[in-house]
């Protein structure tokens, strides 16, 4: 179960991650000539850097945007969640910032239910405790 919640904690972080930068910076600065032409005219620097950010940002967080549907998928098979947590968990990493507080979410509830992936624990891990070890 540990393996699973870390590549979905670091899938859920990286989709989230992508997907602030290409709204919050690459499709401002490739759309915002469409808006008033003297911002970022066709061509400019900015513009170009936000055509490539939507561009290849874009298909980046496509493409991992799927990765983080399966380890979402998986994971909430495992961890036996309700549909509606787990419809909400994957529909989280379509909205920024979103991705964030819907990651930490599913962490507390697979670490309530599942101690031993807790921090710290080392339950499975064969190390071993006790007199005369």
């Amino acid at each position: 179960m540990k393996p699973l919640l870390t590549a979905y904690r670091v899938m859920a972080n990286v989709v989230g991650v992508l997907l602030v930068v290409l709204v919050l910076i690459g499709l401002p600065l490739n759309e915002a000539h469409l808006l008033n032409e003297s911002w970022f005219p066709v061509g400019s620097d900015a513009q170009e850097t936000g055509d490539w950010i939507s561009t290849y940002l874009g298909v980046a967080h496509g493409w991992l945007y799927m990765i983080f549907l399966l380890t979402a998928f998986l994971l909430s098979r495992r961890a036996q969640w309700p549909t509606g947590f787990t419809v909400v968990t994957l529909l989280c990493g379509t909205v920024p910032i979103l991705s964030f507080w819907s990651e930490r979410r599913a962490t507390h509830r697979v670490r309530a239910a599942f101690p031993e992936v807790s921090p710290g624990s080392t339950t499975g891990t064969g190390t071993t405790t006790g007199a005369g070890v």
